[in-house]
């Protein structure tokens, strides 16, 4: 079964409206950063994240149907992509790939694999 990569799976936990900014994202072999900021936006909802120290500071978008699931008492987002998976998604620059199609597409295109 083929799932919408910029969708929340339903057996996230995540309900619309949560306030997921500063949250730990988990990768399954780790933690690699937290949720700088968060979308609802229809068929394009997604979080960035800091990877902080891991990643010499860069910030990465992860669409919301790469997350398996939001444990809100601990604060963590857990999703299912490794620590260089993540890394080796294209950088993300909010001033230059905010609300842009083609950026966008780059990481359609980088993670559709996994969707297929």
């Amino acid at each position: 079964m083929t799932r919408d990569m910029w969708s929340y799976h339903p057996e996230s936990h995540h309900r619309p409206g949560m306030r997921l900014t500063g949250y730990t994202v988990v990768a399954t072999d780790g933690p690699i950063g937290t949720v700088d900021e968060a979308t609802e936006e229809l068929s394009s909802t997604y979080v960035v994240v800091d990877t902080g120290p891991w990643i010499l500071g860069r910030h990465v978008l992860l669409p919301a149907g790469t997350i398996v699931r939001v444990d809100r008492d601990e604060e963590k987002l857990f999703v299912n992509r490794t620590r260089d998976e993540i890394k080796d998604a294209p950088a993300y620059d909010p001033d230059r790939d905010r609300g842009a199609n083609q950026y966008r597409e780059t990481v359609a295109d980088y993670y559709r694999p996994f969707y297929s």
